[in-house]
């Protein structure tokens, strides 16, 4: 309920941002500044139809904050930056049992040991929320692993992930340790030689393909997705990134790998196309 709930109240007020945004004249990329997404996001997001709430009250209540939100930002202009973001979250269970949680986001950078540690727990947190029924049908033979560096990474040892591999076992993700640095070679290989081409990408992960070439070329075309291939693992050039396929060969299994910004994007884009496919 609360995974649910949240990513479509949080996804729902950013479709009516952009969309309030777009409407006073904002271009796409202020709106993407603003918003932490991308051009292609916003674009997308204008022919969309609105995510529905369990509740048509709550509908209008995020709407509301919504147009609250961008009648100040208006008046703010794209140039502003936020110094600082609060965020107040509480719930509750029955009377007496209330969790409540007030973080503020100053934008302070991390020194580089603190980034690691923060690249680490996000790899944990993104394999927390892989949807099991949907992987199960794509998972790879071999396991399928994800990885992820920082942006200022130039090296395979830069990149980070599960040692060994990710498999299902009794409908559960299992992975043998927590990630760690240097632990996955050729998938981290992959990475930097896609971030050669598309430098925005930081993190990766493989899934079968299946069998229907075409269909996954038609999928990226529908979810305007860059998809570019690798035979036998051998990167073909392409400018901006967002999936690569391996069609495999004798003795070689075919992969499907999958890129984004951050590994908690690439979890979502995941599911979007094994949903797809």
């Amino acid at each position: 309920m609360l995974g649910s709930d949240g990513s479509v109240w949080l996804e729902r007020l950013h479709m009516q941002l952009a969309r309030n945004l777009k409407a006073s004249g904002w271009s796409q990329a202020e709106i993407a500044d603003i918003l932490g997404s991308t051009q292609s996001t916003i674009s997308r997001m204008a022919h969309r139809e609105l995510p529905e709430m369990a509740g048509t009250s709550d509908e209008s209540t995020i709407d509301g904050w919504a147009h609250e939100i961008s009648l100040a930002l208006r008046q703010l202009g794209p140039e502003s930056k936020p110094s600082r973001t609060r965020f107040v979250m509480e719930i509750a269970f029955a009377p007496g049992q209330v969790l409540r949680f007030d973080k503020s986001l100053t934008g302070t950078d991390l020194d580089s040991d603190q980034e690691q540690t923060s690249l680490l727990k996000r790899l944990e947190w993104a394999i927390s929320r892989v949807d099991v029924n949907r992987l199960k049908s794509k998972m790879p033979a071999v396991g399928m692993n994800i990885a992820c560096c920082l942006e200022t990474a130039r090296s395979v040892a830069e990149v980070a992930a599960f040692p060994g591999k990710i498999t299902i076992v009794e409908d559960k993700i299992r992975h043998h340790e927590t990630p760690r640095f240097g632990a996955s070679k050729h998938l981290a290989s992959m990475l930097m030689d896609a971030r050669v081409y598309d430098s925005a990408k930081t993190a990766i992960l493989n899934v079968h393909p299946g069998d229907d070439i075409e269909k996954i070329e038609a999928i990226c075309e529908d979810m305007d997705l860059n998809l570019t291939f690798a035979p036998e693992g051998k990167l073909t050039p392409h400018q901006g990134i967002d999936v690569i396929l391996d069609e495999g060969g004798f003795g070689w299994e075919p992969a499907l790998y999958i890129l984004a910004h951050n590994p908690l994007e690439l979890v979502d884009r995941m599911h979007r196309i094994i949903g797809n496919l």
